[in-house]
């Protein structure tokens, strides 16, 4: 199925890409959300990447917000989007990223909707994992986070992909800090109408509860 385009290709994205400037990411968390989007961006597009599951990662004692992240799994797949900015930027995404690992995406196991450019290095962040415990950890999900991404999806895919990413996302049986009204994240999104009640609605089907309830 074809969309509606995210975004306005920068009229010297070819011309940059020849001379070598550009970089590309995927995105599968509030890099999905153009509004949470810092640098000047060349092109976004819509995304898979094959031999990835989406995941909540719990964080060490002291760092209490899960982390999304993903993990290799060579049967599932994560769909988001590939970001395409000038490689002089990649040290703010990477700074964005703190807690993150960048890795390299296998080209042939990633599909773009309408590709601009092809055969440049396209990465995706993987978190660092929490250091083993002895006893299984949860640490909650930041609400303000969440709603940063699954209004991402929400504008990528509709309120299909929407339910796609809550359904296969890993990790979701935890706790939830709500903190919509007085927002914790640094990047936080206004909400547009019916959004919040939606969102509410679909994790609580996941089992979502906060940390209040």
């Amino acid at each position: 199925m074809q969309h509606p385009p995210l975004h306005e290709d920068h009229p010297d994205l070819q011309a940059l890409a020849a001379e070598g400037r550009v970089v590309a990411y995927f995105g599968y968390g509030s890099l999905v959300n153009p509004r949470t989007l810092r640098t000047k961006f060349l092109g976004i597009r819509r995304a898979e990447a094959a031999g990835w599951r989406r995941t909540w990662l719990p964080r060490e004692a002291g760092e209490e917000m899960s982390l999304l992240s993903v993990k290799r799994d060579e049967a599932a797949g994560v769909h988001g989007v590939v970001v395409y900015d000038l490689v002089d930027h990649l040290p703010a995404v990477d700074e964005r990223e703190a807690g993150y690992a960048r890795r390299i995406v296998d080209l042939s196991r990633l599909t773009v909707e309408t590709p601009p450019l092809s055969d440049i290095p396209v990465y995706i962040y993987e978190a660092h994992p929490a250091a083993p415990t002895a006893e299984d950890r949860q640490s909650a999900i930041l609400q303000s986070y969440l709603d940063a991404v699954m209004q991402g999806f929400r504008m990528l895919y509709g309120d299909d992909g929407l339910r796609r990413f809550v359904e296969e996302t890993h990790g979701f049986e935890t706790w939830r800090l709500a903190d919509r009204a007085a927002p914790l994240y640094p990047r936080s999104v206004t909400l547009d109408h019916g959004e919040a009640e939606l969102f509410d609605r679909l994790l609580a089907l996941r089992g979502l509860r906060d940390i209040s309830e």
